[in-house]
């Protein structure tokens, strides 16, 4: 289908041009959205007759774009799910997603403005382009984690392997100190238990003594005794 842009696409052309285009694409997107007319001769020249009204807007409706531009561009938005320990989402995270986050922020995101090549299903963070106007794109980062604390050590540069890394080697460390004390307790007993073994010895040995003293008395001759 040949059609007049009406306003700059991506990858067709500017306004003003008659491009060549798939029924679909037509139908589905440039028509509904306004964005092209059927390039029949009384279209030409309705076009050509309003052309200086819709450059005009065009040029109204850019401005409003980057002014939003620059406290939009660079913002990073929050978005929690509940995923894996290896950080695989039990679900997505969609364009739809992504424009209900940055409304909420109180920028007012259409999520037919988001370009997202896939969703996403896993834990990170996530650059997306927002398109704002046909001539002004900005950058967002989507910070997908599974609780706001998670999603601040993100946002400090660590990753969901990091932090899996950090708490394992912490429960380790944990284990250890745990065994640690076990072994320490282990060796108190086990001195209490010889030191008290030696305890007794000594005591036997004491005894044993003292009556080999009494018997070895009982058998000495006085020494007034006459010895033959």
């Amino acid at each position: 289908m040949q059609v007049i842009l009406l306003e700059r696409v991506a990858k067709l052309g500017q306004m003003g041009d008659v491009v060549n285009v798939k029924d679909g694409f037509a139908r589905n997107y440039l028509l509904p959205q306004k964005k092209a007319l059927r390039a029949s001769e009384e279209n030409i020249r309705a076009f050509e007759a309003q052309k200086a009204q819709l450059e005009a807007r065009n040029l109204e409706t850019r401005k409003e774009a980057e002014a939003l531009a620059e406290r939009l561009g660079g913002q990073q938005f929050v978005v929690i799910r509940s995923a894996s320990d290896g950080g695989a989402l039990y679900g997505s995270v969609t364009p739809r997603d992504a424009a209900a986050v940055a409304t909420e922020a109180g920028f007012s995101i259409d999520r037919r403005q988001v370009i997202m090549p896939r969703p996403i299903k896993e834990l990170g963070l996530h650059e997306i382009i927002v398109t704002l106007h046909p001539e002004v794109e900005v950058r967002i980062t989507l910070n997908v984690a599974r609780s706001p604390e998670e999603a601040e050590l993100q946002a400090s540069g660590k990753s969901i392997q990091e932090l899996a890394a950090e708490a394992e080697a912490e429960a380790e460390f944990e284990i250890a100190e745990l065994f640690d004390d076990i072994g320490a307790a282990q060796l108190d007993e086990e001195i209490l238990e010889t030191a008290a073994q030696g305890g007794e010895d000594g005591g036997e040995g004491d005894s044993a003594g003292s009556e080999g003293a009494t018997a070895g008395d009982a058998t000495a001759l006085p020494e007034d005794t006459p010895r033959g």
